[in-house]
């Protein structure tokens, strides 16, 4: 199926696929629009299938660091242009959920569902108090190491900072090839715990107005979620939350599976837009 790319504020944005309904897929650290690639084939014969690399992931990077409303801003530009008559689903990994529930939660109107993978209440009460002392060191351990990999690079030690950042995705078992992954992808967690780009602390609470599809691993040290989150999903018929026997990459240690449920969900008469 062909593919064709226009620009919307410098970013780049890929097209594929035929339907009259757009999905818009927002990958997280440190990936980049190639995630998407076998959800794009399993999703590009229904759906208008639509990704880009995150603002501020691309190698090399010149432009300005944009704070959280900036995000949101041009994730909705991206949205106006592929789909300015009917709002869209999103499908989110990482901190593509962070921006893009935000995006959701600031423009319920642009967004008819939401496929949120592996991240979950992020910014809860509940999801604090469900971590442990140990998981929340892990978490705070793994993040102030890739901010700080961050700070390094733009005081200008690109080298330490890009092997500072290969090494955390390797303990991390990230997917994506050594060679592709640099200090700039870090840019979130700088956001989040040094204040960068005036950070994250103004992130609204993650209560989707819309049907929202959950897909989690359960193989991994802690949760990006609380068992609260889990229970208000269970609320609304028309929502899914789904456990797969994976770590955080949930649609590649799992890929069939995940686009087998996604794809079943999305043709769901319950949740699907008029």
């Amino acid at each position: 199926m062909s593919q064709h790319s226009f620009y919307v504020n410098e970013t780049e944005v890929f097209l594929e696929g035929r339907g009259s309904h757009t999905v818009v897929m927002l990958h997280g650290w440190p990936d980049t629009y190639r995630l998407w690639d076998g959800m794009v084939t399993a999703l590009a014969p229904q759906y208008r299938c639509v990704r880009f690399t995150m603002p501020g992931f691309e190698t090399p990077y010149n432009g300005k660091a944009r704070s959280l409303a900036e995000m949101t801003a041009q994730l909705l530009a991206i949205v106006d242009t592929v789909s300015p008559q009917q709002p869209v689903t999103l499908l989110l990994h990482d901190w593509g959920c962070i921006f893009g529930y935000e995006l959701a939660m600031r423009h319920p109107d642009r967004v008819a569902r939401i496929v949120g993978i592996d991240i979950g209440d992020h910014n809860s009460g509940a999801y604090r108090r469900a971590l442990g002392t140990k998981q929340k060191l892990q978490i705070l351990g793994y993040q102030l190491w890739l901010a700080g990999a961050w700070g390094l690079g733009v005081l200008g030690s690109e080298g330490l900072a890009d092997r500072m950042t290969r090494y955390m995705a390797r303990i991390l078992r990230c997917p994506l090839a050594p060679a592709a992954i640099h200090w700039h992808m870090n840019r979130p967690y700088a956001m989040a715990w040094l204040g960068a780009a005036g950070g994250l602390r103004h992130t609204l609470p993650v209560r989707p107005q819309c049907p929202l599809f959950y897909a989690y691993g359960t193989h991994k040290p802690f949760m990006f979620h609380s068992p609260r989150w889990l229970e208000t999903l269970a609320r609304n018929p028309a929502n899914v939350a789904l456990g797969f026997r994976s770590g955080h990459w949930v649609m590649l240690d799992q890929a069939e599976a995940l686009q087998t449920a996604v794809r079943q969900w999305l043709e769901s008469p319950a949740n699907r837009p008029s």
